[in-house]
């Protein structure tokens, strides 16, 4: 049983943070009145207490209160006894990092099978994946591990951009990279475009927002699927 919304990012052009998903998560959140932020991927080296309060901020709109995890003395406790978990965009290294280091790897697993709702944005969307290599970000630190929570069946590249033929920029594209990926690695991989999230309700993963999402396998041409669409059955 799980119920997770894993999204590309928590901001998009000319909106607020998490502004385009306000009102889905209104309706995700219903049932609870506090969330555990976990703040650890630090974008731009922010604080986790400014972090947790822009987090915190945003969710206020919809009469939820948000705690971020680095303020409980047993951080392990904090995750098994949540009601909700969101965890914030940033650096996926330092959060896997992070993970591991506080031992939460297990225990973020086990309560997520529970059903408490998840949300993921940007790196805490990487996590849900079964490993962090297709991430964009730097590696800024090196984590025990890069494998993840596995909450879904694939890989997941979030803030996917396609090719610009009117660029002069010729270094790798995300489709390079990830083809790149699938010379070693076997698992699948979602690109998913800006304002575009997984629906994961139980054992069923459908595709939301108003675009496509790019999907690559291993050894075949990648292709698109349309929002609405369950790939549950990739892997």
């Amino acid at each position: 049983m799980k119920k997770c919304i894993i999204a590309s990012t928590s901001t998009i052009y000319g909106s607020g943070y998490l502004e385009y998903l306000l009102d889905t998560l209104a309706d995700f959140y219903s049932d609870v009145s506090e969330i555990v932020f976990i703040p650890y991927a630090r974008p731009s080296g922010i604080s986790h207490d400014d972090y947790t309060e822009i987090a915190n901020k945003a969710l206020q709109k919809i009469g939820k209160k948000v705690i971020g995890l680095h303020t409980y003395d047993d951080p392990v406790q904090a995750i098994t006894t949540a009601k909700a978990i969101f965890t914030g965009g940033g650096n996926t290294f330092l959060l896997v990092d992070q993970l591991y280091k506080n031992q939460l790897i297990k225990p973020l697993q086990d309560i997520i099978k529970t059903g408490i709702p998840y949300l993921g944005t940007s790196a805490g969307s990487n996590i849900c994946g079964l490993s962090m290599k297709t991430t964009n970000d730097m590696p800024i630190i090196y984590p025990p591990s890069f494998n993840t929570l596995g909450i879904v069946p694939f890989n997941i590249n979030p803030h996917y951009l396609d090719p610009d033929p009117n660029s002069t920029h010729k270094g790798e594209t995300r489709e390079t990279r990830i083809k790149e990926f699938h010379k070693f690695n076997t698992s699948p991989v979602v690109g998913l475009r800006e304002g575009s999230w997984l629906d994961v309700s139980n054992n069923d993963i459908v595709i939301k927002g108003t675009l496509t999402a790019r999907i690559f396998e291993q050894n075949k041409t990648p292709y698109e699927l349309n929002s609405g669409v369950s790939i549950k059955s990739l892997n």
